[in-house]
């Protein structure tokens, strides 16, 4: 106990010592720590509302006026042997016109139709969005200019773009938080990895002589290591400080009116437990600068 309280008391001295580029290092893992805590919400946020849209993907045949109750009967029977239907729902031209009408601003335009223009038509769901080309294929086995499995189907009209820059979108997102987590995680490492080589540089002959007088090298490496561990705690405890105030001021009295805010209540991942993911990555972060840091400069 007595060695471990001398080790802390030789790192916060180390600190001191040291102040600019220690203040320097924490504040990098302060702006890295907040950045994070904001990107991987936003992250999560954006992929739930991607999967609750592929969820309500799905493709949608319509039928021809002439078509006899017997063959959509047949056809309903079909869809549903088809594999990876979910769900097969017969939607009739009004039902079909008042949905049109519920999705449009301008409601004079459906209020000025003299007839209903909108076929009879099957809805077909997947059990999950990747499977809608194989449902394609099999209501369309030669392509969407062959024949289909019943002549009664007219054309195909799904939500398929909408489904691509879903994946687009998506796909960025990640690449974008990936590259910016790597590059605030690099910075950090740097930072730190300079304070704590700056701090061996200073105390370059009090480590030869610990050397000399047979100390181990864990003995001489502890202070330093402890000195990473505390710009990490001190840089992610303000961090998170920020972030849950920042949590109860801005994004809890917004979440109301911003869908998108609201979404965050109901991620997977929790306040509590984001903010201790981020704590320990902060910690871990500085620790591990300061391990490559004397790996590479204290030759002991």
């Amino acid at each position: 106990m007595s060695r471990l309280i001398f080790f802390f008391q030789e790192a916060v001295r180390a600190l001191r010592r040291n102040a600019a580029p220690s203040l320097a290092a924490v504040v990098t893992t302060v702006v890295t720590v907040v950045l994070l805590g904001m990107l991987i919400p936003i992250f999560q946020t954006a992929q739930g509302k991607s999967e609750e849209v592929r969820d309500q993907l799905n493709v949608q045949y319509a039928l021809y006026d002439d078509a006899t109750k017997a063959e959509v009967a047949a056809l309903r029977s079909k869809l549903e042997a088809i594999p990876h239907v979910a769900a097969v729902a017969f939607i009739g031209k009004q039902k079909a016109l008042e949905t049109l009408k519920g999705e449009l601003k301008d409601k004079s335009i459906v209020e000025q139709l003299h007839t209903n223009p909108l076929p009879n038509s099957f809805e077909v769901k997947a059990d999950d969005a990747a499977n809608l080309d194989g449902i394609r294929e099999a209501v369309y086995p030669h392509g969407p200019k062959g024949k289909a499995i019943s002549p009664i189907i007219s054309n195909p009209f799904d939500r398929q773009q909408s489904a691509e820059k879903i994946e687009q979108v998506t796909g960025a997102l990640k690449i974008v938080l990936t590259v910016i987590t790597a590059l605030l995680v690099l910075a950090s490492l740097m930072l730190v990895g300079n304070t704590i080589r700056l701090s061996i540089f200073t105390r370059r002959r009090e480590v030869e002589v610990m050397r000399l007088v047979g100390a181990t090298r864990w003995f001489i490496r502890w202070p330093f290591m402890i000195e990473g561990v505390v710009v990490g705690f001190a840089g992610g405890l303000i961090a998170i400080l920020i972030l849950w105030l920042g949590k109860i001021t801005i994004v809890d009295p917004l979440s109301s009116s911003f869908s998108f805010l609201a979404a965050q209540n109901n991620s997977t991942l929790s306040f509590p437990a984001l903010v201790a993911i981020l704590f320990a990555a902060a910690v871990l972060v500085s620790t591990i600068g300061s391990g490559v840091t004397l790996r590479r400069f204290l030759k002991v």
